[in-house]
C-alpha cells in the first residue's frame, strides 16, 4: 500500500498535536449516524501508524460502543479520532492534519446509513453496516 509519509497534525487550538509515520494516502468516509452526529456530517478517517501524541492531557476520550472510543480536544473539542479498542487502531480525522495533500477518497462505509441529501462525485467502494461486521466479526452483537 503507497503511503504518504510522516504526517503532523493538530486540534484547531493545538493544544493537542500529533505525528504519524507511514501514513496510507487512502481515506474513508464513514456514513454511520454516530459519525454524521459526531462530525456533522461523515467522519472522514484515515489508518495512523506509528501515531504520537504531545498535549494528550487535553485529550477527551468518549466510549461510543464495546469496541470503540473517540477522541477530541478538551479546550476546543475538535474531533481528533475514532480508535478500535481492541486492535488500538486510530482512525485519525483527515481534517486535523496540516499537510492534507496526498490524501484520496476511496472508500465509504456504513453506506446503507448515509442520507439522501449528499453523494459524493468521485466512484469508491462501499459497504454496508453489516459488511463492516463481516470484516470485525467480533465486535457484532457487542
Amino acid at each position: 500500500m503507497t503511503n504518504t509519509g510522516t504526517k503532523t497534525g493538530q486540534c484547531l487550538c493545538g493544544a493537542v498535536k500529533f505525528s504519524a509515520e507511514d501514513v496510507p494516502h487512502q481515506i474513508g468516509a464513514c456514513h454511520c449516524a454516530q459519525c454524521r452526529r459526531w462530525a456533522s456530517g461523515p467522519y472522514f478517517a484515515v489508518a495512523a501508524p506509528g501515531l504520537r501524541f504531545e498535549g494528550e492531557e487535553n485529550i477527551g476520550r468518549y466510549r461510543s460502543s464495546e469496541w470503540a472510543e473517540r477522541g477530541f480536544c478538551k479546550l476546543c473539542g475538535s474531533s481528533l479520532f475514532y480508535r478500535m479498542i481492541k486492535e488500538d487502531r486510530y482512525m485519525m480525522a483527515v481534517g486535523s492534519f496540516d499537510d492534507q495533500s496526498g490524501f484520496e477518497l476511496s472508500r465509504q462505509v456504513f453506506i446503507d446509513e448515509k442520507p439522501g441529501f449528499y453523494d459524493f462525485a468521485q466512484a469508491t467502494k462501499t459497504s454496508t453496516g453489516d459488511d463492516f461486521f463481516v470484516r470485525f466479526p467480533d465486535l457484532k452483537g457487542t
